[in-house]
């Protein structure tokens, strides 16, 4: 009990914008003054927290103001796309201290585990965190995956990668304890750790990358389903006389919408040179962007595939809303920065005439408030979040 009421309270001033003092924490968290300071004192000792000066405006003594402290714990965070693989490292309030990226090697998967590593090893060794205040490694890989495993199970786009352990492998390669979560549903625990006001409440967060998938977070939750695959919105029928899928269906999310699908549109309308359906993760995003910067010089057959594709994923987007009823839509992920102009023109308005709740709220549709690496930044907070959040687990009795 005292460990999950130490979560309780460390949330608690986590989630203030300014800290808290013992008296504000004893209102919030409903625990008594003589709980709060020893816990609070706990705290302290462990460098989790600092005494960050005194406020007080009325008659009393002045009261001395908790925040976390940035030093006081660090995380480690990769994002596995197939196209790019991003690296952070994660101060305790959520501000990345360094991060890399490289394109993602399409070689066997044991040398991409390595090279994963070695990576990690740079990025901590050039940060110059002390080690042995970082508290594990997240990594966030492509859907569907298998938890108990920790592996990816026929990621669509990674070839040679199905049942790879990629926790086992990492934790073997780095001495760092592993977790291992899809990439949607990472990119939603970043939104609600360091997103701001876009990471609050009831959303979904669509993640744009060489997939499309949805983060689910309701009342402020993150939504994994019962096996952790939540958001998988690939088969949802967008274009029921579009291209057929690997499903039997046609006009699917996957078939329709994804940049592979874009990039080979482009081609056959002669925006783009021909170049096949066999490129690879890091090409399609290297072709996807050709094809954003000719929209950006006014091609019309270029205007029009990014138009296409905005008005295909709203479609999905509304039935992903109208089942969760959400408040807001949270577009990011390593693809987005490119179509962001295209979509924020047209998503909005679409969502809008589809609401099933149209007459009673309104939906937000916003870019990311963590940026281009939400993936690897989620990573990362998915380490903080199993050390620091309050979970129902503390308070069982081992054994």
């Amino acid at each position: 009990m005292g460990d999950f009421n130490l979560t309780v309270i460390l949330e608690a001033i986590r989630r203030s914008s300014g800290g808290l003092s013992r008296v504000e924490l004893a209102q919030f968290v409903g625990l008594s003054p003589q709980t709060i300071s020893n816990i609070s004192r706990r705290l302290l000792d462990q460098q989790l927290i600092v005494e960050a000066g005194k406020e007080g405006t009325g008659p009393g003594k002045p009261r001395t103001i908790l925040r976390l402290n940035p030093s006081g714990m660090y995380a480690v965070g990769v994002h596995l796309d197939p196209a790019v693989m991003t690296f952070v490292i994660l101060d305790l309030v959520g501000d990345v201290v360094l991060h890399s990226r490289m394109a993602t090697p399409s070689g066997d998967p044991a040398d991409v585990i390595t090279s994963i590593a070695d990576q990690i090893q740079v990025l901590i060794a050039d940060s110059g965190v002390d080690a042995s205040k970082i508290a594990g490694l997240g990594v966030a890989v492509p859907g569907p995956i298998d938890l108990d495993e920790g592996s990816v199970v026929e990621p669509p786009l990674l070839t040679r990668w199905n049942r790879v352990r990629i926790r086992e492998a990492l934790t073997e390669a780095t001495g760092l304890e592993t977790l291992v979560d899809k990439d949607v549903t990472s990119a939603a625990v970043a939104e609600t750790w360091v997103g701001g006001a876009s990471g609050a409440g009831s959303f979904v967060f669509m993640y744009m990358g060489t997939g499309i998938g949805c983060g689910i977070v309701l009342n402020d939750e993150v939504v994994r389903g019962t096996s952790g695959n939540a958001g998988e919105i690939g088969h949802i029928i967008v274009d029921p006389d579009g291209p057929p899928c690997d499903c039997g269906l046609r006009g699917c999310v996957k078939s329709s919408c994804i940049p592979q699908v874009l990039v080979a549109e482009a081609e056959a309308a002669g925006v783009l040179d021909g170049h096949g359906n066999d490129a690879d993760g890091p090409e399609v995003q290297e072709r996807y962007a050709m094809l954003c910067d000719k929209a950006d010089a006014g091609d019309p057959k270029a205007i029009a595939i990014l138009d296409k594709s905005a008005t295909l994923v709203a479609r999905a987007v509304s039935v992903v809303t109208n089942t969760l009823d959400v408040e807001r839509v949270v577009f990011g992920g390593p693809f987005w920065g490119r179509m962001s102009r295209y979509f924020l023109d047209r998503v909005p308005a679409q969502i809008a005439a589809n609401s099933a709740a149209g007459m009673i709220h309104g939906i937000d549709v916003v870019g990311s408030g963590v940026g281009e690496d939400v993936g690897a930044i989620g990573a990362a907070c998915l380490v903080l979040e199993h050390t620091l959040a309050p979970r129902a687990q503390r308070l069982l009795l081992e054994g």
